[in-house]
């Protein structure tokens, strides 16, 4: 039997029937909106997607799916602490398109980054985070300046292992812990001045998508066409997209570089 987006809208409505819940298809877009009927807050899932997970993989594609969405559900309703929960707290780097407000309309706290990139705060709770919004802050008499210090320490403590790559005498190194944070990491000044004073060349950053961090040592002109077609393919396969362009690293600050073909950057 060949599974189709209805057949698997109405497997989902079972397995995720509950009398708190509304669920809704929208048949233009293919989607299916499950969303707490009290707050409205709530989740969309594309079907065909789903559907090309289950031809893959099967019931599991479903299983997996299904708690997913009932731990994004389940976290949308809970009322969260800062207070005590300090240590769970960390940037996210996104990209300037990404919205500064929820869907709801409530304001999330945020700051700019550079040209291309804007850096959110996350309450981490195990399996997946929270962004952090305005009220929440108010609620705990926080300043936006407290969170940032907190967030920047956190980014700090964490690993910053990385796989070391060598292609036409140009070093690429990949973090890629998958913990969430791996782009974050480029907020980590210390980490940063560490790659520069062992650098080289110049030194390059890029933040294709949320799950990489790629730092190269640009040894000659190849470096930076190697670096944009890395940077490329990384972005068009992200799960949470950041940027395409790579930053030269200079002066503790980061300068967004456009990399013609064949050429030295333009700046």
């Amino acid at each position: 039997m060949k599974m189709t987006s209805l057949k698997m809208k109405k497997i989902l409505e079972e397995k995720l029937e509950n009398p708190n819940y509304r669920i809704s298809y929208n048949r233009d877009k293919d989607t299916l909106r499950i969303e707490w009927k009290e707050t409205k807050q709530g989740m969309s899932v594309t079907l065909p997607n789903v559907v090309a997970k289950y031809n893959q993989r099967g019931e599991e594609a479903i299983d997996e799916l299904v708690d997913h969405v009932l731990e994004a559900l389940r976290i949308m309703n809970k009322d969260h602490q800062l207070t005590g929960m300090e240590k769970h707290i960390y940037p996210v780097i996104r990209a300037t398109s990404f919205a500064t407000r929820t869907k709801a309309g409530t304001k999330l706290v945020c700051k700019d980054h550079t040209a291309e990139t804007r850096v959110y705060y996350a309450l981490d709770l195990g399996k997946s985070y929270r962004l952090i919004d305005e009220p929440m802050l108010e609620k705990e008499g926080w300043t936006k300046e407290r969170i940032d210090e907190i967030a920047t320490f956190n980014i700090r403590s964490l690993s910053n292992e990385y796989k070391k790559d060598t292609v036409a005498e140009n070093d690429f190194y990949f973090i890629a812990q998958q913990d969430g944070y791996d782009a974050s990491r480029i907020l980590n000044e210390a980490f940063l001045e560490e790659m520069k004073a062992n650098s080289k060349g110049e030194l390059a950053v890029a933040v294709p998508h949320q799950d990489v961090l790629i730092f190269a040592d640009i040894q000659n002109k190849t470096g930076y066409d190697i670096l944009a077609q890395m940077t490329m393919k990384f972005f068009a396969e992200g799960r949470i997209p950041i940027t395409s362009l790579s930053f030269i690293y200079e002066d503790k600050a980061l300068e967004p570089v456009f990399i013609m073909a064949k050429n030295r950057p333009e700046k």
